[in-house]
């Protein structure tokens, strides 16, 4: 399959998520003033086309048995991640590492309950996921924020400037790889740099690594756990096929941690919350970590490149406006400063004339002023859609 093919109808199939209960599609008009009926949403973070047939295949096997008892974390399940991170991402990893969460966002605000107090801070680097903000302030800590600095295209660590930011009272670092919103994807010696630096301050580092599997011709991701195994220890490594496979829905995800204390506090905590998974997803999961995942995932990378040229070519047909270039993720950060436009004006041309609903740059912290947020993960007759109706609503930048 080229980079260029827009006639996998795996992708190509506009499918109709209104009144689904989809949040990104049934909730636009809620949170954007943006009605579905002709609004296009490219906010929330789950894609327009369906989950690959392996997936969907399993959940019709389960249907047809027709029983839906109790099910534990099973080897097969476990041994499906491992192989996943062996194949796909050069990381051995022990099955008895890995604790199951419901989801992500879960698995952050776990890791402050357990790692941290009340009016402890820690640490983010903005501009970053919104959601980072959002659960460290809803658990009573604090947030100390440490711009990147932007270097063109691209961001890059300050970290003279984080360690003069420091209070003394951080005690995790957050941690985003590959980057949301930019897409950045971090080198190995960045990488070093930054357990480096948490190891100096003595911070444990969570570091969100969702969006691992996205990632565009040109770049390698590496986790953090291969870049700085030296400081193993001190690592939670947060993963989900959520993102790869367009199954956030079914709130699961993985704590991978190395560091046996450290596991044991934090299964003490699933304990005590009794918190144990749903079947399905589990189901779900190990069907998705195979060969046939894995060849969905390579096709879906490279509609998404696909998606992601069209997209940077319109935006920067638009005066003043800039897509920046992806490295990975299907999400899209563009920078509208060169309009010379107040940030109200820029978001009245994209949500009422052009009726797009897509992530306000502002929520992702210090850097994200000017900036919006699209989401690319949709067929590619919706991106030119939403092409058109950006350069009509700044047509008169033409």
């Amino acid at each position: 399959m080229s980079l260029d093919d827009n006639d996998d109808a795996r992708f190509d199939t506009v499918i109709d998520r209104r009144g689904t209960q989809s949040s990104k599609w049934d909730y636009m008009e809620k949170y954007y003033g943006v009605s579905p009926t002709d609004g296009l949403a490219m906010w929330t973070a789950d894609s327009d086309y369906p989950a690959p047939a392996c997936v969907t295949q399993a959940l019709h096997a389960a249907a047809d048995h027709g029983i839906f008892g109790y099910t534990p974390i099973n080897d097969e399940y476990h041994a499906a991640i491992q192989w996943w991170m062996q194949t796909r991402h050069n990381w051995t990893i022990d099955p008895e590492w890995i604790l199951t969460v419901q989801g992500l966002g879960n698995a952050i605000a776990l890791a402050l309950d357990v790692w941290s107090d009340a009016g402890d801070h820690a640490v983010i680097f903005s501009p970053v996921y919104h959601e980072f903000r959002v659960k460290i302030e809803k658990s009573g800590r604090k947030v100390t924020e440490c711009p990147l600095v932007r270097d063109g295209d691209t961001y890059q660590l300050d970290l003279a400037d984080a360690q003069s930011r420091l209070t003394g009272r951080e005690k995790l670092l957050i941690w985003c790889s590959p980057q949301n919103p930019s897409g950045r994807v971090w080198s190995v010696t960045e990488l070093r740099d930054l357990a480096e630096f948490a190891a100096r301050n003595d911070l444990l580092l969570v570091t969100d690594e969702v969006h691992h599997d996205l990632v565009y011709s040109g770049s390698t991701f590496v986790p953090l756990h291969v870049a700085a195994p030296e400081h193993q220890d001190r690592m939670v490594v947060l993963t989900s096929a959520s993102k790869t496979f367009n199954i956030a829905g079914q709130r699961t995800g993985n704590m991978i941690i190395s560091n046996t204390a450290l596991r044991r506090q934090m299964q003490h905590r699933l304990n005590t919350l009794d918190y144990k998974p749903a079947g399905l997803s589990l189901l779900m999961i190990t069907a998705a970590y195979s060969l046939a995942g894995a060849e969905w995932v390579d096709a879906q990378v490279a509609y998404l490149e696909g998606n992601r040229r069209l997209f940077d070519a319109a935006m920067d047909a638009i005066p003043g406006v800039h897509s920046l270039p992806l490295k990975s993720t299907y999400l899209a950060w563009v920078d509208f400063s060169g309009t010379g436009m107040s940030y109200e004006e820029i978001s009245r041309r994209v949500l009422k004339e052009a009726r797009i609903a897509p992530s306000s740059g502002p929520e992702f912290g210090a850097g994200g002023e000017t900036f919006l947020r699209f989401n690319l993960a949709t067929p590619r007759a919706r991106i030119q859609e939403a092409c058109d109706r950006l350069q009509a609503a700044f047509g008169d930048l033409q």
